[in-house]
């Protein structure tokens, strides 16, 4: 399905259903404005519809947000499923008529992604993946890029090339993409904070307030302030703190994430409490220089939204900031589509596969890496205890207005850098020689990028290289890339706990039944730890 089959996208329009929220936008000829598919103004007449892929599209071709539905809140999209894997979905809205799924193809995707053709692709799947690739540097970079060749080269990929296979995957060029990224941040600081319009433009990765103004009111077709006038809202700062809203496709099960965030937050660093989660953060700036700060996260399941509270010193990372909580608490997920291929779950035990299950992602990778390190073979209550220990001897001490947040992790760069043998300092702590020197390896090759750990790196890739490190086998491997590249297929047929939800199986039937699955195991898994 494409946005050229008006009578679909119309019909899912119509229906007002938050399973089509992020996949596409509607602009109306007869307002110049652009809706989400959620929006609750009234229903335009088919004629003066235009359907577009991306925000980004749409305004390229005149259209200006939408003050009601705001588009800037709309539920991302994540990289894109190799052809062979396409789950597509049969899912109709309630509308009356017996269209096919509203969907285009194009976006039927998981949060994984590399530049690099996946086994048994077709190359049209490595274009599909370096667009989405390039897209997500530029939402969560859009304050530092500076050039599209610096991106490119990031990719392994020429500008042109980037142009070419961006444009046919979006519609639009990467800066146009970066510029309404940029826009639609303003529009949401603007709206949500009371922050100066020379602090929006900052905090959005605009190089200056004129600049800022005059592509503001060239998109836009009014400035800033006035924009501030017209919507009304109530300003929701905290201090200097700021809070922001960031969507989600509904089902999301907030409670049971947070259950397993909780026993795994580290002590210094990380608190779940109250429904929220909250974390200290240690970011690189433009320039170069580190920013420490802390942020909260609750949800507002009225709006289907994540509210995070952002402290006044990370402004400067904005993007960065938003992009990380996106990929820890799973945001751009389609459970609707998800459910589908994992409902057969049901025939296994009754309510085996529950609706709106996430897989946790991570905010700092190398922290994750080295948490999962310490729990190899102790209780978890345990790994978190050393990992404590870890934050509390070799991090940065950080103040905050949060009671029990006290250090930022140490970077790979900083166990790298430490005067005495890493195996001496962390065994102090009570970390046994194999895990020291474990972290301290990983430690290196994370800093000289040897290892990608992060969204974006090819996970199945990234698990073989961490296999090839001692004291890092294919479970620890497998975990490490599931939080850290956002891998949707990992499946520790290993790990005790699936074994024991799926009893009495041998271990080759387990992993026949797991290729049912695909390719969403790692929310499989997540079902059958959560029916322990």
């Amino acid at each position: 399905m494409t946005m050229d089959n008006h009578a679909a996208c119309y019909a899912a329009f119509q229906s007002k259903d938050s399973r089509f929220d992020g996949h596409f936008f509607v602009g109306v000829t007869s307002t110049g404005i652009y809706c989400r598919p959620v929006c609750r103004a009234r229903l335009p007449r088919p004629e003066n519809c235009t359907f577009f892929k991306t925000a980004a599209e749409a305004e390229r071709a005149g259209f200006r947000p939408c003050l009601l539905c705001r588009p800037e809140l709309a539920p991302g999209c994540a990289p894109v499923v190799p052809a062979t894997r396409l789950q597509m979905c049969s899912a109709v809205p309630q509308t009356g008529t017996s269209c096919a799924p509203m969907v285009p193809a194009t976006r039927l995707q998981t949060r994984s992604a590399a530049p690099e053709t996946a086994p048994g692709c077709a190359p049209v799947d490595a274009s599909r993946r370096l667009a989405v690739l390039a897209a997500k540097r530029l939402e969560e970079h859009c304050g530092s890029i500076e050039s599209l060749e610096e991106l490119a080269a990031s990719l392994g990929c020429t500008a042109r090339h980037l142009r070419r296979v961006f444009r046919e995957e979006y519609r639009v060029s990467p800066v146009q993409y970066l510029q309404t990224c940029r826009l639609l941040l303003a529009k949401s600081l603007l709206t949500d904070t009371g922050l100066s319009v020379l602090e929006v433009a900052m905090a959005s990765g605009f190089g200056s307030l004129r600049r800022f103004n005059d592509l503001f009111r060239a998109r836009y077709h009014l400035s800033p302030t006035s924009l501030r006038r017209q919507t009304g809202q109530a300003v929701r700062t905290e201090g200097q703190n700021i809070s922001l809203m960031l969507g989600y496709r509904p089902p999301y099960d907030w409670e049971r994430l947070l259950a397993f965030l909780a026993p795994r937050a580290i002590p210094g660093v990380e608190i779940v409490r109250d429904s929220a989660y909250y974390r200290t953060v240690r970011l690189v700036k433009r320039d170069g220089m580190e920013v420490c700060g802390w942020i909260r996260a609750e949800n507002v399941s009225a709006q289907n939204a994540l509210r995070v509270t952002v402290s006044a010193p990370l402004l400067a990372v904005l993007p960065q900031v938003l992009a990380r909580v996106r990929e820890l608490f799973d945001l751009n997920c389609d459970p609707n589509r998800i459910n589908e291929t994992l409902q057969a779950m049901e025939t296994l035990k009754p309510g085996l596969c529950v609706p709106g299950v996430r897989v946790p992602g991570c905010f700092d990778p190398f922290e994750m890496a080295v948490r999962t390190i310490l729990g190899q073979q102790i209780t978890v209550k345990g790994a978190t205890t050393l990992a404590g220990r870890v934050a509390r001897e070799l991090g940065t001490p950080v103040r905050t207005e949060v009671e029990g947040l006290t250090h930022v992790f140490p970077t790979a760069r900083d166990i790298c850098g430490l005067e005495e043998p890493v195996s001496g300092r962390l065994g102090a702590m009570g970390i046994i020689a194999a895990r020291a020197n474990t972290i301290s390896t990983l430690a290196g090759k994370l800093a000289d990028g040897s290892i990608r750990l992060s969204v974006g790196a090819d996970p199945e890739q990234t698990a073989a290289q961490l296999m090839e490190l001692p004291g890092i086998g294919a479970w620890t491997a497998g975990y490490m890339a599931m939080r850290a590249s956002g891998w949707t297929d990992a499946f520790l047929e290993t790990d005790h706990g699936i074994k024991k939800a799926l009893a009495p199986r041998k271990a080759g039937e387990i992993r026949e039944l797991a290729e049912r699955w695909r390719p969403w195991r790692s929310y499989a898994m997540m079902n059958l730890w959560n029916s322990l």
